[in-house]
């Protein structure tokens, strides 16, 4: 095991701001979701709290998800972001983001922040010096290697001075206290797309070297996905995480395809390394069309498509990171954050792995099952638009002719004792979740 693995021995929880303020999110937004998951997640192992894109755009709040472009960004003479003052008024006189960590990790939590691989291109048009190297952002900066959706950053040439640059960025963070970093434009790029969508893998392995000298032991995750499963070495080389899809949102197609993700990446997930199926979208969330304002609603998914998601990640073993606003959470989407028996699978399960998919079009069952301590898990997905009886044959997973012990983890309730095989009915685009004994 690498060193840097230990710092995410089980799947990192917390919560991301993307989904329910976009690039616009402000200080008082964030302290409320850090205050929220101490009060109510922390016991159950929710720890992280992230700020996403854009928190140095100073006039990017209630824009959503469309980015400020090609807008004048807060920086230091050194060409490293900073947080936006106009947004977090307690980064002023230098500051940065340590006051909000600070608030954070008094609340018992961790504070994380997103960034964008490579150099701005305002230090790069204002050649800012770099810290500890006598050259400046400009010479550093790939102008071809950029990012197709967002215009904040050129990518940066391979050699020493840009490894420099990283090493001066992430030590800015350490110093504030950040302990999550969630790097975007990196896992794979539209920048040679046609040929290598990993262009960015030698800046992934200086991001790497960067955090683990800078003296604070930092998570790192790597978006957009899908990342590519050939790659799977030098992903666990160098990052905590790494997502497995582009952007999730709360669409069952969405969610069926993740399948089907799940099952491509199966048996690469380990301590310290894994494949990520993006946020949660459950709760309150915005939606952004076309140049509108952004819109608040809430998830599109039903009760049962929720368990299901929230299902297929745990038995996968993916990081969980929660994308509503969560002083809006209602009792349900509460209930699924606080299953103690669904926590405890979360952290302790081993080996998941599909053992059944019995579909015609795209409709009908799949089963996932895992190992846990003294215990199996069985996931049973039913993917029809329709009520349907499915037939768990536990002869799958365990001796025949025994009789188990079946504990209903979402509706905790016991099951009862089953041998060999039971049926049970369960809702459209729903599933089941069993702990046997």
């Amino acid at each position: 095991m690498y060193t840097f693995q230990k710092w995410a021995k089980t799947p990192p929880l917390g919560w991301n701001s993307w989904d329910c303020f976009g690039a616009g999110i402000t200080e008082s937004e964030l302290r409320a979701n850090a205050a929220y998951m101490a009060e109510h997640l922390k016991d159950y192992g929710w720890e992280y709290v992230v700020c996403d894109i854009q928190w140095y755009a100073p006039n990017a709040a209630g824009k959503g998800h469309h980015y400020d472009k090609f807008t004048p960004l807060a920086m230091d003479a050194y060409g490293r972001l900073l947080p936006a003052e106009t947004r977090f008024p307690s980064a002023a006189g230098g500051k940065g983001f340590k006051p909000i960590a600070d608030y954070v990790h008094s609340l018992g939590l961790k504070f994380g922040i997103h960034m964008m691989r490579g150099v701005p291109r305002q230090a790069a048009a204002q050649a800012c010096p770099i810290l500890g190297s006598g050259a400046n952002c400009r010479e550093i900066a790939h102008p071809f290697s950029v990012c197709s959706w967002n215009t904040d950053m050129y990518g940066t040439l391979p050699g020493e001075d840009s490894q420099k640059y990283y090493d001066s960025v992430i030590a800015l963070y350490a110093s504030w206290g950040v302990d999550y970093i969630k790097c975007d434009d990196i896992c794979v790029t539209e920048f040679r797309k046609w040929d290598n969508p990993y262009t960015a893998d030698y800046e992934i392995e200086m991001l790497r070297s960067a955090i683990d000298r800078c003296g604070r032991d930092i998570v790192l995750s790597l978006s957009p996905g899908p990342a590519l499963r050939e790659k799977t070495e030098h992903l666990r080389k160098n990052a905590n995480l790494w997502r497995m899809t582009g952007d999730f949102w709360d669409e069952w197609e969405k969610l069926y395809e993740m399948f089907d993700k799940c099952l491509l990446w199966q048996g690469v997930s380990a301590p310290g390394s894994w494949p990520d199926c993006d946020m949660l979208p459950l709760g309150s969330l915005i939606e952004t069309i076309d140049d509108n304002p952004p819109v608040h609603r809430y998830t599109r998914f039903t009760h049962d498509e929720q368990i299901t998601m929230m299902t297929l990640w745990g038995i996968f073993k993916s990081p969980l990171f929660l994308g509503g606003n969560l002083p809006e959470n209602d009792a349900f989407t509460l209930s699924l954050l606080t299953n103690e028996a669904y926590m405890r699978m979360h952290r302790q399960a081993e080996g998941a792995r599909q053992i059944l998919r019995s579909e015609t079009n795209g409709k009908g069952t799949i089963i996932w099952a895992a190992n846990g301590r003294d215990c199996k898990y069985l996931a049973v997905f039913n993917t029809a638009d329709r009520s349907r009886k499915v037939r768990v044959d536990l002869r799958d997973v365990l001796m025949p002719g025994t009789a188990y012990s079946v504990w209903d983890i979402w509706e905790k309730a016991d099951a009862g004792q089953k041998k060999d095989a039971f049926t049970v009915e369960i809702p459209p685009h729903g599933a089941k979740l069993y702990q046997i004994r």
